[in-house]
């Protein structure tokens, strides 16, 4: 091969790994920009991690719903199942689950549609996570969010893009 052909192909690997890293951060902004935005409740667990730093470990509202919720009945739910929660603003703005699929279902005005999997199939309940159950803080302010949210439930600002992808936006 020569060195002509060896620099091009170098250049667009360069370039393909630019492109990525712009791509994921680019998707990011734009959750948040384009995102519709839902507000759920929920309280910490254990913020402190000595390779990461200060985090909130976030259990939600919606981290556990009554297996009634499950809507497909041809199936029953199964552990590491891919499911889509939908979600409806309830009392004081927070988002509760109204239903879980398997397949993303066509959400009404007012409705959300949270992407997350099932990690306990229970004889009453599921067990569910979405992704969202880390929040990193500046050092030192992990604790000050515990304590806080021992005194009452925090709430937790997420916005999910139309294509899916949720992120958290604010803790307070």
């Amino acid at each position: 091969m020569s060195p002509d052909r060896r620099r091009s192909l170098l250049a667009l690997l360069v370039l393909a790994q630019a492109l990525y890293v712009l791509g994921v951060a680019a998707a990011g902004y734009a959750t948040t920009a384009l995102g519709q935005h839902i507000v759920l409740s929920t309280r910490p667990i254990d913020p402190r991690d000595l390779l990461y730093g200060d985090f909130v470990r976030l259990r939600y509202g919606i981290s556990e719903v009554p297996a009634s919720l499950w809507r497909e009945p041809a199936t029953s739910p199964r552990r590491r199942q891919n499911v889509y929660v939908l979600l409806a603003a309830g009392p004081d703005s927070l988002s509760t689950a109204i239903g879980v699929y398997a397949s993303a279902p066509r959400p009404a005005a007012g409705q959300a549609v949270l992407r997350g999997w099932i990690t306990d199939v229970y004889a009453r309940s599921l067990g569910l996570r979405y992704g969202l159950e880390r929040y990193y803080v500046p050092e030192g302010n992990g604790l000050r969010l515990e304590a806080a949210g021992r005194r009452r439930p925090l709430r937790v600002r997420v916005s999910i893009a139309p294509w899916g992808q949720s992120r958290i936006t604010s803790v307070r």
